[in-house]
């Protein structure tokens, strides 16, 4: 059985319909551009500095330090094995311990300049993932940190931090860097390099 419309269900309608439309404007002038390009604005205004210095923490001195890991980059990335060996790392075995600190170190560089500049973003948003997982996952297990709960309305916890982290990076794994990237200017001049 059909009911009637009440007469106060067309003034909602309408304000509906003029909401979805004032909507679709919107989501079609962002669309392409707009999701990329604030997740990495976001990303570099929060997170790049934060990196970039952890990762200035750990290389040694020269041109060549990413190289020539300092005691403290195991004692960040490592510390049982920084422990172990007493810090000395000339006694710290190349293969895997020095490896390890020497791929994260790099990875620490060169993921957050590439999410900023928007070349290869999607893997580079992937790999920072993993990179802020394999972080907490240290920072609990080596560091003391406290982990909180998630979601228990208590932003300091380092799992809603991280959480918070992570959005923009899943963004860009999901619509990539938009139009106003390197992804696309690459795309843009080389789209035979991609077939």
């Amino acid at each position: 059985m059909m009911t009637e419309p009440t007469a106060s269900a067309g003034p909602l309608r309408k304000i509906v319909q003029v909401h979805g439309r004032i909507a679709a404007r919107g989501e079609k002038a962002l669309s392409g551009w707009f999701v990329g390009l604030s997740a990495r604005l976001l990303f570099l205004a929060v997170l790049l500095p934060y990196y970039l210095n952890s990762a200035a923490t750990k290389v040694g001195p020269g041109l060549f330090g990413v190289f020539n890991p300092t005691p403290g980059a195991f004692a960040q990335i490592l510390p049982p094995v920084a422990e172990r060996y007493v810090y000395d790392t000339a006694a710290i075995p190349f293969i895997p311990w020095h490896a390890i600190v020497i791929a994260g170190t790099l990875a620490e560089f060169a993921l957050p300049i590439l999410i900023v500049a928007g070349l290869l973003t999607r893997l580079s948003a992937l790999g920072m993932i993993g990179f802020v997982v394999v972080q907490t996952i240290v920072d609990i297990a080596f560091h003391g940190a406290e982990a909180g709960a998630w979601l228990d309305r208590q932003a300091v916890d380092l799992f809603d931090q991280r959480l918070l982290w992570v959005f923009p990076l899943v963004m860009l794994v999901a619509f990539g860097a938009g139009r106003v990237s390197l992804d696309a200017l690459v795309l843009r001049l080389k789209p035979d390099w991609f077939r």
